[in-house]
């Protein structure tokens, strides 16, 4: 089982990429391809709400939950299901990503699909609620199966 996300730009940025997601076992390999983004560290996480037509992508809503925890460290038990590590750039704006979530799938209670995928402006500090104080939503994917 797969699916993918198409990242649109929002909040006025050039950022564009795909995101993918394979379910292996129990945990969820993500990839990503990202371009358009200033160099350096970026908040990266699943939201709970699959759809980016807002702007600034506040539809998107707040992180993906299903637990109702606080947001933490992607390899900590207290964390959002969508918390991921953060995507780095590198002095082009590009970044080449790959993950493993633990917790959650991509269909049933703790599935991804059907949510969206967001890129932040600035990096995840992984402890600061509800968001880690990754600023604003650069860009934004709703997650299909494929």
């Amino acid at each position: 089982p797969s699916a993918s996300a198409q990242l649109m730009a929002k909040s006025g940025s050039m950022v564009s990429g795909t995101v993918s997601f394979v379910e292996v076992g129990n945990t969820l390999r993500i990839e990503a391809k990202v371009a358009g983004l200033t160099p350096g560290e970026h908040g990266f996480h699943v939201h709970e709400i699959g759809d980016c037509s807002a702007p600034d992508a506040a539809s998107a809503k707040g992180h993906f939950n299903p637990a109702g925890k606080a947001h933490g460290h992607h390899d900590s038990d207290e964390r959002h299901g969508g918390d991921m590590p953060n995507l780095i750039a590198n002095a082009q704006g590009e970044a080449s990503y790959k993950a493993e979530l633990k917790g959650v799938s991509l269909s049933g209670p703790m599935g991804v699909l059907g949510r969206s995928v967001v890129v932040h402006a600035d990096p995840d500090d992984y402890k600061s609620q509800p968001a880690g104080n990754s600023g604003k939503r650069i860009a934004c994917g709703v997650i299909a199966a494929r």
